[in-house]
């Protein structure tokens, strides 16, 4: 019997559809925060003549891209345990995959650029703004882009270039390329195999490179007389190595980590730290805890309605204590004495 697979058969997270309510509940609440932080970020960036530097238009784009990295995989995980259904067509989960490995690699192609701009800037002060320029700037961004697009075309179009038989079962919440390649033909594997050597030497060299720029960054910031310039010189470099370092290590978790068939939660959390956990961290890591972009977003908003952000929070809630969902008198004139009368 020959059986040509259409439809694949993701993994559920519960059999009770009452849980599977909530565990849609709790991915939607990650899904927004995630969107909210990278969305936040691209807005400051984009309405803030301030922050029209190179550092700011790669960090806009590394937003961008984890926002398009996330809605490869949690939106399709919450329809499914709304509707009480765990397929996905063959279509569908080809997108997943392609959309998935393009957004990855085109981010790893920008934390290598993010990371040469700060070479250039802290070690190289007096050429960033001729090597620098908004030209070479559009061009790294639109190289990253379609390297990424480029990588992405190769590898979807091997695994996905003969039609695969057997077992549907995929024990993962998305389409996941281990799981993929475990059920497709054996010629689909050995290609693949050959492509990810290819692809490990191709990152080596860019890891080698990465190690290289940041060792003089760190050689040149020791060298800096004053504590005050050492601070500001590590400030605008430590979250990009953080997040770079949390990339690579979700990379590496995905790639040494052998799925299991005997215990999909195992899977399922594998698949939260490299597909879930760096777009929800990166804002928090670099964007949010930006100093220029934390002024940016308040500035937005404060002229927008003549109040700050955290004013704007304690306004709303003060309004609902006027609307009697919150009774006391003495505790509302204590935490919010201004703004906030009728």
């Amino acid at each position: 019997n020959f059986t040509i697979i259409t439809e694949f058969l993701l993994m559920e997270f519960s059999s009770i559809w009452e849980l599977q309510i909530i565990y849609a509940l709790l991915f939607l609440l990650i899904y927004l925060a995630a969107m909210m932080g990278n969305l936040l970020t691209i807005t400051a960036i984009v309405t803030d003549s301030h922050l029209h530097f190179p550092m700011y238009f790669f960090l806009s784009n590394l937003s961008l891209l984890d926002v398009c990295t996330i809605s490869v995989t949690i939106p399709k995980l919450i329809w499914n345990s709304m509707i009480g259904s765990c397929s996905i067509s063959l279509l569908g989960c080809t997108a997943q995959i392609f959309f998935f490995i393009f957004f990855a690699s085109t981010e790893f192609a920008f934390l290598i650029t993010m990371s040469y701009d700060r070479f250039v800037a802290i070690c190289h002060p007096l050429h960033y703004g001729i090597t620098m320029t908004p030209t070479r700037c559009l061009w790294a961004a639109a190289g990253s882009w379609i390297s990424g697009l480029l990588y992405s075309v190769l590898h979807t179009g091997n695994i996905f270039r003969f039609p695969f038989s057997g077992s549907n079962v995929i024990h993962q919440f998305f389409c996941d390329i281990p799981q993929i390649l475990r059920i497709s033909s054996s010629e689909v594997f050995k290609a693949e195999f050959i492509l990810i050597s290819i692809s490990s030497g191709i990152f080596l060299f860019c890891f080698a490179f990465l190690i290289m720029s940041y060792a003089q960054i760190f050689s040149r910031v020791l060298k800096i007389p004053s504590m005050q310039g050492r601070y500001k010189a590590l400030s605008t470099c430590s979250p990009q190595l953080i997040i770079l370092i949390l990339f690579l290590l979700s990379a590496i978790f995905a790639v040494l980590w052998p799925p299991s068939d005997s215990s999909p939660i195992q899977n399922a959390l594998i698949a939260i730290v490299y597909a879930i956990l760096p777009p929800l961290m990166n804002p928090i890591i670099y964007s949010l805890r930006n100093r220029k972009i934390k002024i940016a977003l308040d500035i937005k908003y404060s002229t927008t309605t003549g109040l700050k952000v955290k004013e704007i929070f304690r306004c709303f809630i003060c309004k609902m204590t006027q609307n009697k969902l919150i009774n006391s008198f003495t505790y509302k004139n204590l935490l919010f004495p201004r703004h906030c009368s009728r």
